[in-house]
């Protein structure tokens, strides 16, 4: 026999409280299969909820439609950071500076490798500490590294860090949204519980085919267990 299943997500929720609201609104009180107080608090409700899951899809909408951009100035300050240490250990490697010109970036004296730039953390690290450590270097009369130069590396690494506060911004108007969604499951599972409850019971004389049939026009859900379907599917007609 199909059970009865209470909605679990909130486009199942919003869907219920629309069907109950809806007939609340059709039908006259001494019609309708639920009380009043249920209709009242599901359609006071209602507009919350509704409002809550568009605050939601809105914000979350936001944030992956700026994450490509966000993407691409990501991807530029790796490159130019990346270059930047790449010039200045040829240039160690070459001769043309002491390998102690190292210092100034915060990188290993013998180290020739290129630091890791795998994470946002990484980057901003990195970046910081190049363009403070060339400016470091040219106030000491050090002649300026190019190709990149360090103008056009902070300039990358600027537009970075604007996209990123940004996109930090994004993020959380959407926990956010999702936290004052998940303060209102709780009232929505109520109300639809509470309806869903008063529709059963309206129809109880009925027979079990017909009570479900009546209450599914309210938006009651009922399924199958997995054993039943599987009954079902071995019965001929």
């Amino acid at each position: 026999m199909p059970y009865r299943r209470l909605p679990n997500t909130d486009t199942a929720r919003l869907k219920a409280l629309q069907i109950a609201v809806e007939k609340g609104r059709d039908l006259p009180p001494f019609n309708l299969a639920f009380s009043q107080n249920a209709f009242q608090k599901a359609q006071s409700f209602l507009t919350s909820f509704e409002k809550a899951i568009l605050e939601s899809k809105q914000a979350y909408d936001s944030q992956v439609d700026k994450n490509k951009e966000y993407l691409k100035t990501l991807k530029k300050a790796k490159m130019y950071i990346s270059h930047f240490i790449q010039v200045v250990n040829m240039a160690i490697l070459r001769g043309e500076l002491p390998a102690s010109e190292r210092d100034y970036f915060k990188l290993e004296y013998g180290d020739k490798k290129t630091p890791d730039l795998h994470t946002e953390a990484e980057v901003i690290d990195w970046g910081s500490k190049i363009i403070e450590g060339e400016e470091n270097r040219k106030s000491k009369g050090r002649s300026p590294i190019s190709n990149p130069t360090i103008a056009v590396v902070r300039v990358r690494y600027e537009q970075y860090m604007d996209s990123y506060k940004f996109q930090k911004t994004l993020q959380k108007n959407y926990h956010r949204a999702l936290e004052k969604l998940a303060e209102l499951r709780p009232t929505a599972d109520e109300i639809i519980l509470q309806i869903w409850n008063e529709v059963e019971d309206s129809f109880a004389e009925f027979s079990d085919d017909e009570r479900r049939k009546k209450a599914m026009e309210y938006g009651l859900h009922y399924v199958y267990r997995k054993n039943e379907i599987s009954k079902l599917g071995t019965l001929k007609f």
